[in-house]
Parts: C-alpha cells; structure tokens; sequence
C-alpha cells in the first residue's frame, strides 16, 4: 500500500489523531527512514510521524557485533544468507536508547520536514553518525531501475537533495529514469557520447560535444542519471524558452511561410549538424502530427517541449558560428591591413 497516496493520508490522518487524542494511547513506534539501510548512516526521515508537531521520544539502536547482521538492504546478500550468518554467531548484541523528548519550536510545528531534520541530527549525534540526503524514494527508485535493465545503483540520486535544489517530485523522476533507460545502450547505466548524439539521431560534431560537456559535469566521458536530471533542469530546460524555439523556427522557415516543409528542414540538420538525410526524414514525420507534409509552429514546438535538448544544441551551433564568423572579420580585417601596409 506504500503506492497508494490514498493510503497514505489515511495512515497521517489517524497518526494525527492519536497524537491529539485524550484517549491513552499507547505510545507509537514508528522507524521514520522508511527503509533498510547499512547503518552508516542516517539516511532523509519521512516526514508522516512529525506532521502532528507534538512531542517525540528519538530511540537508537547499537548493535555491537563485530559482523553486523542486523541490517539488510536491497543490494548486497540476500535473507537467507544474512540469516545464516547471524546463526553462525553465539550471540546477537544490541542496545537500545531512549533518549529525551524532544519538543517542536513553533517553526518545526509549521513545518514537519524542519521537525524531521532536526531530530535526525540528534539521533545521529548520538550514535556518531553522518546524516545523507538519501531517502526511501532512492530505494524505490533502484528497484525500478533494475526492472528497467539498468544497474539498480543507478537509481541511488540523493533524492532529498535533488528536491530542495531542483523542486522534482518522485514522479517525473521516475518518467526521466524511463526515458534514461532508452537512451542507455551499453548495460552500464552510463550515456555515452555517441549513445547521445544516436538519441538526438546526429553525429558526433563540436556542438554535440558542447551539449555533452554541460550535463557531463564530473568529465568522465559519461552522463550518468544524476547528471542527466541535472543538465535537463538547469541547462536544456531553461534554454528551451518561447524566444528559442521561435527563432529556430524562423531559420527553418525559409520563405516565413508558417510553416516548414521536409526540403527546408533536411537542408538545416543536414549542414548545420551533418544528420543523415534519412535521419531527417524520419525526425519530420515524428513532427509533423497531422501527416500534411508541413510542420507548423504549433507541431515544431510541442516536439521542441518534448526534447529540450535540442534547444540548447541549437543555441550552441549559433555560438559557435558567431565565434567562427568573428574569427573569419578578424583575418580579413588583418589581411587587409597587412595590403595596405605592403
């Protein structure tokens, strides 16, 4: 029932009343990280058990084993394993601490995520822990990834961080792992160089490898997720304005017509970023919706909303011409000077 929002709220809704009731209620013990983990640290708490604001009473767990089999997480040895090598052991030690009620401030009440966070840090101070911005959602978001093909760390994004930086929820999250997965040929759950420029169906050439540079921010020669979620947000999206995708509309739009045929469109891709022609043809009919063997402004920019990236490749070949037409004034500037100097 974890996918079921419905679920969910009913589950706050009766914490909720519990927590103010008059009732005596016994205390309610609830495991805030949502997940298993390997206990190195403190991954982001669900923020459900502080929506109350009422006091809480943090609980730590020290397990002393030398070989700790009281965690499981999802990639590493299976259940059965760990359980055979927890009966392997004279004994399985662990301590347990209550420690003091920690009352909200009026801000922590107004919002449960601050309450979360900062119990978490007491929590983690006493167990001499760091705290991550990994949370349940990248567990979830491994699984899904492994469902894919894909290497289920690929998943692992720090979600929480990626949440307050970027504002993305789990859902479209989850649509972009979908799409990385097509994009991702070799099995590594990296994009390649050549692996983008097959998805945005050109060849290898400068402005491709502008675009590539700016979602590969680590310089390892690939994209991995992270880097792809990154680079759509702050590099591609916002590229991808109104201005944009009409200018390039414009330069398609030879005669200002209203309207692009195959002809103007195949001359474009084909100088300006070497697409094959039949590469061309094929991005044409993806556009052209309504199959009239034109492309209008309203087609060019629902297909532009659809694949950013282009945008921003667009922005990158007009860079790189300004740059090579300055270059080119320079030396004719220079030659002339130097004739009239002879």
């Amino acid at each position: 029932m974890r996918e079921d929002r419905m679920s969910r709220q009913k589950t706050i809704g009766e914490l909720k009343r519990r927590a103010t009731s008059d009732d005596s209620w016994p205390e309610i013990v609830i495991f805030p990280e949502g997940t298993c983990t390997n206990g190195q640290s403190l991954i982001a708490f669900k923020p459900g058990a502080f929506i109350p604001g009422v006091p809480v009473r943090p609980v730590v767990i020290r397990h002393r084993n030398r070989m700790n089999t009281a965690y499981w997480t999802w990639d590493g040895p299976g259940a059965y394993t760990v359980m055979w090598l927890t009966l392997c052991q004279f004994s399985t030690e662990a301590v347990i601490e209550r420690l003091p009620v920690y009352v909200p401030n009026s801000d922590e009440k107004r919002d449960p995520k601050l309450f979360a966070s900062n119990v978490r840090k007491v929590m983690a101070e006493s167990l001499n822990l760091p705290v991550s911005d990994h949370s349940f959602e990248d567990c979830r978001l491994m699984l899904y990834s492994a469902k894919l093909g894909l290497p289920s760390a690929t998943g692992v994004l720090e979600f929480q961080k990626l949440t307050r930086k970027l504002g993305v929820q789990y859902d479209d999250v989850k649509a972009l792992l979908e799409k990385f997965s097509v994009l991702v040929k070799n099995g590594k759950g990296q994009i390649t160089l050549e692996e983008f420029g097959s998805y945005l169906e050109l060849p290898v050439s400068d402005s491709l490898r502008q675009l590539f540079l700016l979602y590969d921010r680590n310089c390892s020669g690939t994209i991995d997720f992270r880097e792809y979620i990154i680079g759509l947000h702050l590099v591609s999206q916002p590229a991808n304005t109104e201005d944009v995708i009409r200018l390039a509309f414009e330069l398609f739009d030879e005669e200002s017509k209203g309207y692009i045929t195959e002809p103007e469109l195949v001359k474009i891709l084909h100088t300006a970023f070497g697409m094959s022609k039949s590469n061309t043809r094929e991005l044409f009919r993806h556009v052209d919706l309504n199959e009239d063997g034109k492309i209008s402004y309203e087609e060019f920019k629902a297909y532009s909303e659809k694949q950013p990236e282009y945008a921003k490749l667009f922005l990158t070949y007009q860079q790189l011409m300004k740059s090579e037409n300055a270059t080119n004034s320079t030396i004719g500037k220079h030659e002339t000077a130097s004739k009239k100097n002879s």
